[in-house]
This record gives structure tokens, C-alpha cells and sequence, in this order.
């Protein structure tokens, strides 16, 4: 899943609010931007107007009244930005266009198996196809999306399960008699690879009974090199 583009330049309703933004795809006042001390930068943007202003809105007395006009203009800036993010609600849940900041919070709330560090686009997909993961969650498929979701190369797993069928009853028990998963990461180079990163993300999608073993290893080099 590619990443949007969005912050609104103007009050209006729709989805012209999300054309224009700092950082990598965003909805709302600020653009979502993340500040240097890692905190979120949203509030009031210059010229941001206000799309529901108040001085239309006093009674008929107020109308002419100069110290009135500027008092509640100082409160259409306080109160702009809270619009623009309500206009622009239904971008802050969808994983393509919510701004970063936002974006941290619903890789908690839908539950990934990601630290923060990953890349935006990365993290953007991992929200949007977290249904989908929980569905198949504690599985050798949800096991081995959630690795590759985490490190971008599918795992070998090696697991003491089994299944068979027979014609005749009592027939031998399929597998191994011990319980025990093993996955296997095969990268290009081991060493930029946390092993302990790996094994919580394992440990977090493996069957809840199984113990485990993670390691990372090097990719076979190609026959005559």
C-alpha cells in the first residue's frame, strides 16, 4: 500500500483538505508533521480559516460592534483546527492518509507486531492488513506474514505437527512427539538483523502452546561464486 498525500490548505469540507501536507501522506491541521523533539506539530496553520465562523453567527446587536468582530475572530483561530480535523476525520482511520504522529497510535490499537522503526510505507501496510493477520494469528500463514511483515523475507519454519489419515484405527500418531517450532531467517547479511527482534515477533505469533527456536542465517551463496 503506497502512501497518500494529504493536510488541508484551507477550511472547506471534502477531500480537498488532504492535497497538500508536510512528510509522508497526512490529514489535518499541522499536516501531521512530526516535530524535532518527536512530538506531533498539529495546530493552526497560517491563514487557516475557519469553517464555521462565529461572527456570523452573533445576534443582530453584535453585528456592528468592532471589539466583538475581533473577539470572537481570535476565537475562529482556536476553533479552525478543530473543524479541519473533524472534516477530515475519516483520513485520521485510514491507514494510506493518516499523519505519522496518528499513525503510531493505530499500529497500537489494531495490534501489529511492528517497534516504530520500520519505514512509513511499511507501517501504513501493516495497519491496513491487521484484520487480516489476527484472523489467521497463532497459524504456521499468520506466523510466516508476521515475520515477513516485519522483516520483508519470508521465514523457514520447521514445526513437530503433522497430519494424515488412515484405513484402519490406531494407526501411528503423525509428527514428532515432542512439541517444537523452529524459524529459520535467511538474509544477506545477518548482521543487520536483531535477533531478538525476531524472536518477539515470533514468540508474539506462534502457536500460544509451542516452544520455540528463532535464528537468523546467511543466504547460500549461488553455485560457482
Amino acid at each position: 500500500m503506497t502512501a497518500g498525500s494529504a493536510g488541508p490548505v484551507s477550511a472547506g469540507p471534502g477531500p480537498a483538505m488532504l492535497r497538500k501536507g508536510g512528510g509522508g501522506g497526512s490529514a489535518g491541521p499541522g499536516a501531521g508533521a512530526v516535530a524535532p523533539g518527536g512530538g506531533s506539530r498539529r495546530g493552526s496553520l497560517p491563514a487557516l480559516v475557519s469553517a464555521h465562523p462565529l461572527d456570523e453567527q452573533l445576534p443582530a446587536v453584535f453585528a456592528d460592534d468592532d471589539f466583538a468582530l475581533r473577539f470572537v475572530s481570535g476565537l475562529d483561530i482556536v476553533l479552525a483546527p478543530v473543524f479541519t480535523v473533524l472534516d477530515c476525520l475519516e483520513a485520521y482511520f485510514t491507514p494510506a492518509l493518516a499523519p505519522e504522529d496518528f499513525l503510531g497510535w493505530l499500529t497500537d490499537w489494531v495490534g501489529t507486531e511492528l517497534d516504530g522503526t520500520e519505514p512509513l510505507p511499511l507501517r501504513r501496510h501493516a495497519v491496513a492488513s491487521a484484520v487480516a493477520l489476527h484472523r489467521v494469528r497463532g497459524t504456521r500463514r499468520g506466523l510466516s506474514a508476521a515475520v515477513e511483515l516485519a522483516f520483508g523475507v519470508r521465514p523457514r519454519i520447521t514445526e513437530s505437527g503433522g497430519a494424515t489419515w488412515s484405513a484402519r484405527p490406531l494407526g501411528p500418531f503423525p509428527g514428532a512427539s515432542r512439541p517444537a517450532l523452529h524459524v529459520t531467517l535467511r538474509v544477506p547479511d545477518p548482521a543487520a538483523v536483531d535477533p531478538y527482534r525476531l524472536r518477539s515477533v515470533v514468540a508474539a505469533a506462534r502457536p500460544a502452546h509451542l516452544p520455540f527456536t528463532a535464528e537468523v542465517t546467511a543466504l547460500p551463496s549461488p553455485e560457482g561464486t
